[in-house]
């Protein structure tokens, strides 16, 4: 991955970052790494209970880095805790859960697309063609989760990139917190390596660059439909 992108930070990675030592740090992130491909490749099913005591045993660690982790996971949307009766995986979208995600998709994205195209900094024109370019030469979304987490890292940070740029804070906090990019790529029906992702989000790129708000709209609204289109017809599959 190009080293001139510059991260998005998962939610509270600063505060973790200030508070904790470099070693532990290390640790906890492994930790949530290992937790979190575990729930998005179905080692731990949709709607199993995620029980700390046997994962501190298995990944051989002490229980204080898998709370952690599953806090971190939680604001994911990944896990979830109930009272008494711990922590649970989400379960999977189902096609009326996939179609109401892009529904709130469609009313904010290509919102923000146009307010990007108005308000988007040199820095951050200069980090979506950095990250546009590093999805072009990536192979693709194919296998487990160990896989293509590098690519499902560049879509998030993408479509996040560009909720940035158009500088409405609460805008920005609405498209987060959908974490589109996880729920959508835990379905069981992963994309190929020829998925169109890619080249859409190029038309968006384009279009911010021309400073255009109408083409960035249209561009991000064309992607995400023709991207409801790809989750429903796995689904259909399935």
């Amino acid at each position: 991955m190009p080293a001139d992108i510059p991260p998005v930070p998962a939610p509270g990675a600063a505060g973790r970052g200030a508070l904790s030592p470099p070693g532990r740090q290390v640790l906890s992130d492994s930790v949530y790494e290992r937790i979190k491909a575990m729930v998005m490749d179905h080692e731990i099913a949709p709607g199993a209970r995620v029980g700390i005591e046997a994962l501190a045993r298995g990944l051989d660690v002490s229980p204080t880095p898998v709370r952690e982790a599953l806090a971190r996971l939680e604001a994911d949307g990944l896990v979830v805790k109930r009272s008494l009766s711990g922590y649970r995986a989400t379960e999977l979208l189902t096609q009326q859960g996939v179609e109401e995600l892009f529904e709130m998709r469609l009313l904010l994205e290509p919102r923000s697309a146009a307010l990007a195209a108005l308000n988007a900094d040199e820095a951050q024109l200069d980090s979506l063609e950095a990250i546009q370019e590093a999805m072009q030469s990536h192979p693709g979304p194919d296998g487990p989760y160990a896989a293509y987490r590098d690519f499902a890292a560049l879509d998030q940070r993408f479509h996040e990139t560009v909720a940035h740029a158009a500088r409405r804070p609460l805008l920005t906090d609405a498209v987060e917190r959908l974490h589109a990019h996880l729920h959508i790529f835990r379905l069981s029906s992963l994309p190929h390596a020829d998925d169109p992702t890619a080249a859409e989000h190029d038309r968006v790129v384009r279009a911010i660059l021309r400073r255009s708000p109408e083409r960035a709209a249209e561009a991000m609204t064309v992607h995400l439909r023709r991207s409801l289109e790809r989750q429903l017809a796995r689904l259909t599959q399935e």
